[in-house]
């Protein structure tokens, strides 16, 4: 007698079946035992799982082949439904003593393949497939079986497998594939021909749509209508239904026609003037892009067999949380939609912001990044950036200069005449200055010095030129004072025991003389340059001047590097 080990559950169940070295004790491991032997081609141990009348027992091994490829062909069994019960499913509907392997639709009838429960020469029960299957195997074979290819090419072609599809259908998925592309290939260029009929200016990134994610979305229909009219195994027809190079070309396809979108839309924005605006693009692309993706990974999920909805489910309860936990992160983001709409920036410009200066690099979603004068790359949260006051200097159409000259106090009128002349034909004169609004007015008396305001603008839009030209005035304003025999002043606290340096009291006779020569001609210019004197004056200055290394290139008329 038999020992028996009391066990809860489905493996008590096959704790009670018979030892059988073929592990026939149970309809599931019978056919699993079924299954392996095939896969490993010894057709003769498999017929043993085969319930053969005696006629037919030669014919074991042949039947056992036959069965397997009608298996590849229509079935895909579900082991986990077949029982562990030595004695069967009671529920199945079925006798006792049987168990259902599934069913086949042929062209006549509905086949159910059977595994029942038979005695074993020593009076043991055990499974076998069903001797009345056995009687059908011959007619399925022909119905569902390879005909004529089982002739003309090797057996091994339709025994092997390669995760489960045979090697029959892994060449004929090859051959078909090489043949598809080609025609895939000829296709797309025959929508290009048409295009470039109808407009000769076909964008490169066009073309690229088309010979790239429309090329391999063709093959990929091709390939899949030609595999599905060969009536393939069941294996290769459920990855089929996985749809794995579909979703990869459609997802492809729409990832470049987004790309395409986003950049048709960023070259209208150019056009309509709001160049800046089409820094957003790029993001809004980006989240389109991976919505795409998981749309794709979802859609491929679900052809799986995955319940989606579940998992969407999860992921919405999920995405609150997530979206309660990053206030700051989208604070930032409607930062970035301020800055890229309003553009109080733009990618390049040169701006002041705080109590800094800096190049804008890069605006993001989160941060806006900043190169310093000192090459130091900050970044700025766009929430906090977005409400700072920002002077963007690469914006101005040209940069004031309104430098304050205190004169010392003992500087006489006709000094100060001088100065206000010769100051204003500087201005006119010099041909990065603009001639209007412009004026040198003796405003106030200081406590300390007799101060004149200077009102102009510079002509150029680079902040790094304007400093350059402001350098130029201003040494030219000292040489105008100095001229005029006075000195500019800065007012100090602190008495020192070296005595005041004296003014030099020749040039101050000659500025005042040369007013006075002025006064005569009826050409001292005060409180206004006439505009033929302007138009006079206009570019007589040297600019770079005299003694630079640009003044002599421009000179001799050779440009620079």
């Amino acid at each position: 007698m038999q020992t028996r080990t009391q066990i809860v559950g489905p493996a008590a169940e096959i704790a009670d079946a018979p030892e059988d070295e073929l592990g026939r004790g149970t309809p599931r491991t019978s056919f699993i035992g079924f299954l392996q032997a095939t896969r490993d081609r010894d057709f003769e141990r498999a017929a043993r799982y085969l319930d053969l009348p005696p006629e037919m027992r030669s014919d074991g091994p042949a039947l056992a082949r036959q069965l397997r490829m009608v298996l590849g062909r229509e079935l895909f069994p579900d082991l986990e439904a077949l029982s562990v019960n030595p004695n069967g499913d009671p529920n199945d509907g079925l006798a006792e003593g049987r168990d259902r392997i599934g069913r086949i639709t042929g062209e006549t009838k509905v086949y159910d393949l059977l595994l029942e429960r038979v005695l074993r020469e020593d009076g043991a029960y055990i499974w076998k497939v069903a001797a009345t299957t056995v009687a059908h195997i011959p007619k399925l074979h022909g119905e569902f079986g390879y005909g004529r290819l089982e002739t003309i090419l090797p057996a091994w072609f339709f025994d092997y497998r390669i995760i489960g599809i045979e090697i029959l259908w892994w060449v004929a998925w090859v051959i078909i594939s090489a043949a598809a592309f080609p025609v895939a290939m000829l296709l797309t260029h025959v929508v290009l021909w048409l295009l470039r009929r109808f407009r000769p200016d076909v964008p490169p990134e066009l073309e690229q749509f088309f010979t790239g994610p429309i090329r391999l979305l063709l093959w990929v229909l091709l390939v899949r209508f030609l595999m599905q009219t060969l009536h393939t195994s069941v294996v290769l027809r459920a990855f089929g239904e996985a749809k794995t190079l579909l979703v990869v070309a459609l997802a492809w396809m729409v990832l470049r026609a987004l790309d395409l979108a986003a950049q048709r839309i960023a070259d209208r924005l150019q056009a309509a003037g709001l160049g800046g605006a089409k820094v957003f693009v790029r993001p809004i692309s980006r989240l389109a892009k991976l919505a795409t993706l998981v749309a794709a990974l979802l859609l491929w999920l679900e052809n799986l067999g995955y319940e989606v909805t579940t998992l969407l489910a999860g992921l919405s309860i999920s995405g609150v949380a997530v979206a309660l936990a990053s206030q700051k992160t989208l604070e930032n983001v409607f930062g970035a939609v301020t800055l890229y709409t309003a553009q109080p920036v733009r990618v390049g410009d040169f701006c002041r912001f705080g109590d800094q200066l800096g190049t804008v690099e890069e605006i993001g979603l989160r941060a806006t990044l900043i190169r310093t004068l000192d090459r130091s790359l900050i970044s700025v949260p766009n929430a906090e950036f977005a409400t700072m006051h920002l002077d963007n200097l690469s914006r101005r159409d040209r940069f004031w200069y309104h430098p304050r000259l205190k004169l010392r106090p003992e500087t006489t009128p006709d000094q100060i005449r001088f100065v206000s002349v010769e100051v204003r034909k500087l201005l006119y004169a010099h041909p990065k200055v603009l001639p209007e609004p412009l004026w040198v007015r003796f405003t106030e008396f200081g406590d300390c010095s007799r101060d004149l305001d200077v009102f102009a603008y510079i002509g150029v839009t680079d902040w790094f030129e304007s400093l350059e030209i402001a350098e130029d005035l201003n040494l030219r304003i000292m040489d105008i004072v100095a001229q005029a025999g006075t000195e500019l002043t800065v007012p100090s606290q602190i008495q020192y025991g070296n005595p005041a340096k004296e003014m030099d009291k020749d040039r101050a006779r000659l500025a005042e003389s040369k007013v006075n020569e002025w006064r005569s001609q009826q050409s001292l210019y005060l409180p206004n340059f006439p505009v033929d004197k302007i138009t006079e004056l206009k570019g007589t200055v040297q600019y770079p001047p005299a003694g630079s290394p640009e003044a002599l290139t421009q000179s001799s008329g050779v440009s620079q590097p």
